[in-house]
């Protein structure tokens, strides 16, 4: 099956709000958080999902290793 391209704006939809899913986007790929308890509503230590988190990931104290645990649903659009 073919991955599912994201643009930015398509992913802004899946902001774990109103029922919809957590997507969120590392490094061009895009990861389901949304049965990821520290994702609860689409929000995990401010940063909001729907978003490209690169930059936050590599800041982070865990790092890219969840990444792992993570079902990936797509690739965000170059």
């Amino acid at each position: 099956m073919e991955e599912k391209i994201f643009t930015e704006e398509e992913l802004e939809k899946y902001d774990g709000q109103n029922g919809n899913p957590a997507y969120v986007a590392i490094d061009g790929v895009v990861y389901d958080v949304t049965d990821v308890s520290a994702w609860n509503g689409g929000v995990h230590h401010g940063n909001k999902a729907g978003q490209n988190v690169s930059e936050i990931i590599k800041k982070s104290p865990h790092g890219k290793k969840v990444l792992e645990k993570l079902e990936r649903v797509g690739k965000l659009a170059d």
